[in-house]
């Protein structure tokens, strides 16, 4: 046989590279935009970096130490953790401000939809206009100087609520000096004054919703409560969303509202967490320990809100 010889085939030259393309250069006009855009968003970004970032981290650092502003810092470890958990003080106002915070939340939510159905409701554009300002009204005054004028008002020797009870033959109710009363009173105050925000938000959420989607919905059948339930509610959850998360954090940090008209007491059945870290810091001069309080409070709104948001996927719904 005769050998033949297979020609050897070129290798494959790799492909070269696109040449580099240089950047585009911004206009004198873009550049100007972004200069702008950094001097508009400079102000806030310090303000939060200050007021929000640096005290963050200055409780937490502060958390470890013992302090009281006049001697040195001393290093403490965990240590103020381990006396915050048997702190019974501590673990009551933990309690106590869960507590408010459920019972405030839902009773200032459910008022402020109630009250945005009603005023969403057909009535003269002025009308509404006037209940949307009187809803609004208590939320812009000093949440302390509305507590003052409530202290008097649920007093249970002269007191107008008491005097109004007793001209129907009801005996005085002690307001502020029950311990179940107490909270109830708080929770009453609290609500007056904040179902505000969640009302403009509900009235808001609900002219958002398009007026084609109720008279379908009518037309199908559903009318009044049920119509409420099957199409109000699922399109304004965003706004419920919101109102819950915002009502949630807010009531987790009360404190002139118990601090004003019950001063934490009967006992310690009105005591808030913020009003154990202002005891400990600016009374019993225990910086240390008020800062690991603060501290388990963010952790707690922080886990708390983000269970909400893990929650909103299955009973949010956007259009």
């Amino acid at each position: 046989m005769t050998n033949t010889q297979i020609p050897a085939v070129p290798a494959a030259r790799p492909a070269a590279a696109p040449p580099a393309t240089a950047a585009p250069r911004l206009s004198a006009r873009d550049r100007g935009t972004r200069l702008l855009a950094t001097l508009f968003l400079t102000p806030t970004i310090v303000g939060i970096v200050v007021f929000t970032v640096v005290p963050i981290v200055g409780s937490v650092v502060l958390s470890l130490f013992h302090w009281n502003v006049i001697d040195a810092p001393r290093f403490a470890g965990a240590a103020n953790y381990g006396e915050m958990f048997s702190d019974s003080t501590v673990l009551v106002s933990f309690r106590n401000t869960l507590v408010f915070m459920v019972f405030a939340v839902a009773l200032q939510l459910t008022v402020a939809l109630v009250l945005a159905l009603a005023v969403n409701g057909r009535m003269p554009v002025w009308l509404r206009s006037v209940f949307r300002s009187a809803f609004f009204f208590p939320l812009v005054l000093s949440a302390a100087s509305i507590s003052v004028v409530m202290k008097y008002l649920f007093n249970q020797d002269f007191g107008v609520v008491n005097w109004l009870l007793g001209l129907v033959g009801i005996a005085p109710v002690p307001w502020l000096t029950s311990e179940n009363a107490a909270m109830a009173t708080v929770v009453l105050v609290y609500v007056w004054q904040q179902f505000g925000f969640s009302f403009l938000l509900f009235v808001g959420g609900l002219n958002n919703i398009p007026k084609e989607i109720h008279e379908a919905a009518a037309l199908d059948g559903a009318t009044g409560l049920r119509k409420h339930l099957t199409v109000t509610l699922p399109l304004l959850s965003p706004t419920l969303l919101v109102a819950s998360v915002v009502g949630i954090i807010n009531a987790l940090q009360v404190f002139e509202q118990p601090y004003v008209l019950t001063d934490g007491g009967p006992g310690d059945s009105t005591r808030t967490v913020v009003m154990v870290i202002y005891e400990r810091a600016f009374e019993q001069l225990r910086f240390g320990e008020a800062s690991a309080v603060g501290v388990l409070l963010f952790v707690l709104i922080m886990a708390v809100t983000a269970l909400q948001f893990r929650l909103s996927r299955r009973f949010v719904h956007y259009q």
